[in-house]
């Protein structure tokens, strides 16, 4: 019997400003799988992940999370989507700072009501374990990298989005946390994505893809 994908995107395209970024992109990610994306600067790899994440619409096409499809239209359904299967790296963080490192990282658990014990050992997995009562402004730019890897993982998401997430990290520390990563998409049976400029860090997955304009395309790394 066929599984069904955790990922399918069905024609996708999508243009900024007559720009064309995407164009009829068909893919598909099984259960499990874990991909990494490269392509030059400007083709598209961002804007892919937020197409997936429902942060921004497609122009055209359909995009299916777990068999359910998403719409970024319908915002309420989205941000259900997300919160409950997906855990999303940003290049840019997005540290609430207002919040500790614990409760940022607690902030997935809290709203998929789940126990919080676990925010405190992916804090500890990412080399933050004595930090957790301390605030975003306090941390260096790798160190808020790890507390946003932590907080993407803590809840076990089925499908994990990664947007250069060693782009702050000296060299060895980037390959503990790649190591991190893969850890637990394995442990987790989940699905995930990297995109990356990083040979090192995308030979952590188990398939390279190029994105080009002609769409994705497996290559040998």
């Amino acid at each position: 019997m066929m599984t069904m994908p955790i990922l399918e995107l069905r024609a996708i395209s999508k243009a900024y400003a007559h720009r064309k970024v995407l164009a009829d992109l068909s893919f598909t990610l099984a259960a499990g799988e874990y991909v990494a994306i490269m392509g030059d600067s400007g083709v598209g790899k961002s804007t892919l992940l937020n197409l997936i994440a429902g942060l921004d619409g497609a122009d055209k096409g359909e995009i299916f999370v777990n068999g359910q499809i998403l719409t970024a239209s319908n915002e309420t359904a989205a941000t259900e989507l997300r919160r409950k299967y997906l855990g999303f790296i940003f290049q840019a963080f997005h540290v609430l700072p207002h919040l500790t490192l614990w409760q940022n990282v607690s902030l997935p658990l809290l709203l998929n009501h789940m126990p919080l014990d676990r925010a405190a050992a992916m804090l500890a997995a990412v080399g933050l374990g004595e930090r957790g009562h301390a605030f975003p402004y306090q941390l260096s730019g790798g160190e808020l990298q790890r507390v946003a890897i932590a907080r993407a993982l803590v809840h076990r998401p089925r499908l994990i989005l990664a947007d250069e997430p060693t782009g702050n990290l000296d060299p060895d520390t980037a390959q503990e946390i790649l190591q991190l990563i893969r850890a637990e998409i394995k442990a987790n049976n989940a699905s995930a994505i990297l995109v990356t400029h990083s040979p090192a860090a995308a030979a952590t997955a188990d398939k390279l893809l190029m994105l080009t304009g002609d769409g994705l395309t497996e290559t040998s790394r």
